[in-house]
């Protein structure tokens, strides 16, 4: 697991840098720091690039057709770097009639992962089928017998030759993505060094799995879902041309390697700042005489994926032309199959994934413009629109809190909560009743934000995110622990905050704040479990009081266990932690432990927490120690 840490945390700012090395465009994400720098919009680099005339949007793509005529369209690309990056990594779930908490197996009932739409599952490092754990650390796949806990066991472990991504486990077929070894030195000689692989291992045997499919794609890992017996994969490449050559994408598997043609290579009419190959491929995980299927979209790099039961929708920020804007295409996805069909756009960035959302013929999307400002000038707007099935804007909710920007977004039925943040939190209820006219219900202006939203009932809303303290220096606030609330939504127009935790100083977080499958919940057991690094402050350290700005210093990493209800709140029942020692916490403070805590289930009655060191098992109930694994190399 050390690899995603590498990704995120501490190492995202090398595989951009490495992306930039080899690619063409220009790709910026947002991402605004409570009290640090001032961030700026529009266009990464400035005064935008006015390259040919911007012809009216079409409402779809077009194929190429033929190879000349693909050379043309990227030959007038501008040549700065893109940097790419996929707002998957910090972006679910549904509500009500949609969602599944748990599901039985032999009457052992376990927790699954934290997905966004019921039947459209998500890959992730850890996955459980009640009885098995399966574990993904950087290149090595661990399974381990799980429960019952007095049986529990390293049953298998194998090494992949890249980083393991993800993972999918689906009866007795588990499916593992693996990319690049994000830890290689990208050397500029080499000719498109990175693919994505998808193996299917039949584990009917779990001490000794069967590789029975292997499938890669040109281009990094983005996403991927998987639906019944297919996987759906999505992988991005930056589109490069040296002389008479065009670096087409390729797909390899057991019959060779095919290049796929500029007539199947779908691409907008309307110009953007640097192009990438987009390819979405399904692969059937149980059938193995079964080809795979594909689509490959020309448009910029990959931001934010968004996946119904019947549609996939890939969207591309783009800041060319003086205004910020996001586009939409939708792909329909049945029994692998795989068609484009529409393609839409809206004003301003998506956040991540929940920014997203399909209900009935519609999707509903959250979107900000502009930047926050601490001293003036252009400011932000955030924004929800309604689309219809062929990406036409059918409603529209438009300037809600200026010179704000939205930390959270998460639609659940006929309504949207979206919190925004700049000085204090304003949490919006929005009716989305009527598709043509969405409308403010009321709205919640309180200290702190969330940067994440989860539906405890149809009628109250978990949120996780920071606490905050207004500036004295500005119009802005100095974030400071992890906060916890719980919000009251039975009265739309009077939302109110019924509970709250606060977890350390500032310097505090959690990988909740940008990984939803870190967060483990169950309203059936009044379970609520985070894993999070813990700083605090000495105030002795300060004599003449403790600045708002002050961070803390690292003191723990481990798990928070909470019991949650209506009736008393959020009441701490324990914390468990893989770190002993000082030099652990050290090493965790520096980024390389192998002891923090990323994922937590159950199984039973039995609570697992996972590191790369060890699987440890306590009892759900009074949270006493059971055992554990080691899982360290």
């Amino acid at each position: 697991m050390k690899g995603r840490q590498l990704r995120t945390a501490l190492g995202l700012a090398m595989v951009l840098a490495v992306i930039a090395a080899i690619a063409i465009g220009c790709f910026a994400a947002y991402g605004v720091e409570t009290a640090g720098p001032e961030t700026t919009g529009g266009d990464p680099h400035g005064t935008p690039v006015d390259w040919r005339p911007e012809p009216s949007l079409t409402g779809g793509l077009q194929r190429f057709s033929s190879f000349q005529e693909l050379k043309d369209f990227l030959n007038t690309a501008p040549t700065y770097p893109t940097y790419w990056y996929s707002n998957d990594l910090w972006g679910t779930l549904a509500l009500g009639e949609d969602v599944k908490w748990s599901a039985e197996n032999d009457g052992i009932d376990y927790s699954r992962t934290n997905i966004q739409v019921e039947g459209v599952d998500e890959a992730d490092i850890v996955k459980s089928d009640g009885e098995y754990i399966y574990l993904a650390i950087d290149n090595r796949l661990v399974i381990a017998k799980a429960y019952p806990p007095e049986e529990a066991g390293i049953v298998s472990e194998m090494k992949l030759e890249g980083n393991i991504e993800g993972l999918f486990v689906n009866g007795d077929r588990l499916a593992v993505f693996e990319g690049p070894d994000y830890t290689t030195v990208y050397v500029p000689e080499m000719e498109r060094p990175f693919t994505t692989s998808i193996k299917v291992y039949d584990i009917a045997d779990r001490q000794d799995p069967i590789l029975r499919r292997d499938w890669a794609i040109d281009g990094y890992y983005v996403s991927s879902r998987m639906i019944g017996e297919y996987v759906y994969l999505v992988a991005s490449e930056s589109a490069w041309i040296g002389g008479d050559n065009i670096g087409l994408p390729r797909i390899y598997g057991d019959n060779g390697t095919v290049e796929i043609q500029p007539a199947e290579i779908w691409h907008s009419v309307t110009p953007d700042n640097g192009y990438g190959f987009t390819t979405i491929m399904s692969v059937n995980t149980v059938n193995d005489d079964e080809e795979p299927t594909h689509e490959t979209l020309l448009l910029g790099s990959a931001s934010t994926i968004y996946v119904s039961p019947s549609n996939l929708y890939v969207t591309f920020t783009d800041w060319s032309g003086g205004s910020e804007k996001t586009s939409i295409h939708r792909i329909h996805i049945d029994e692998g199959r795989i068609e484009y069909h529409a393609t839409g756009e809206v004003p301003g960035r998506l956040l991540n994934q929940f920014s997203m959302d399909e209900r009935g013929e519609y999707l509903r999307v959250a979107t900000t413009t502009g930047y926050v400002s601490r001293s003036g000038g252009p400011t932000s707007g955030n924004h929800v629109y309604v689309l219809d099935q062929n990406l036409d804007i059918f409603g529209r909710l438009e300037n809600l809190a200026p010179g704000e920007q939205i930390h959270s977004a998460r639609f659940m039925g006929n309504r949207c909560y979206l919190v925004t943040f700049k000085k204090v939190d304003p949490l919006f209820v929005i009716d989305l009743t009527n598709p043509g006219e969405p409308k403010v219900l009321g709205e919640l202006k309180i200290t702190g934000y969330s940067d994440y939203l989860h539906p405890y009932d149809e009628n109250h809303v978990i949120g996780i995110g920071k606490e905050t303290v207004a500036a004295e220096e500005g119009d802005f606030a100095w974030y400071q622990g992890v906060k916890i609330s719980l919000f009251d939504v039975s009265d739309v127009a009077n939302p109110k905050e019924i509970a709250k935790y606060e977890i350390g100083d500032r310097g505090t977080d959690s990988p909740v704040l940008y990984d939803h499958k870190a967060f483990l919940f169950d309203r059936s057991k009044n379970l609520l479990v985070l894993p999070v690094n813990v700083a605090e402050i000495d105030p002795s350290d300060y004599s003449g009081g403790v600045p708002s700005y002050a961070y803390g210093e690292f003191v723990w990493q481990g798990a928070y266990v909470f019991d949650i209800s209506l009736e008393h709140g959020l009441v701490l029942k324990g914390k468990i932690t893989h770190c002993n020692g000082s030099e652990s916490q050290k090493a965790w403070y520096y980024g390389s432990s192998s002891c923090s805590i990323e994922r937590s289930l159950y199984i039973g009655n039995v609570l697992y927490t996972i590191s790369d060191q060890k699987i440890k098992m306590n009892d759900l109930g009074t949270l006493a120690e059971i055992g554990e694994l080691s899982v360290a190399a």
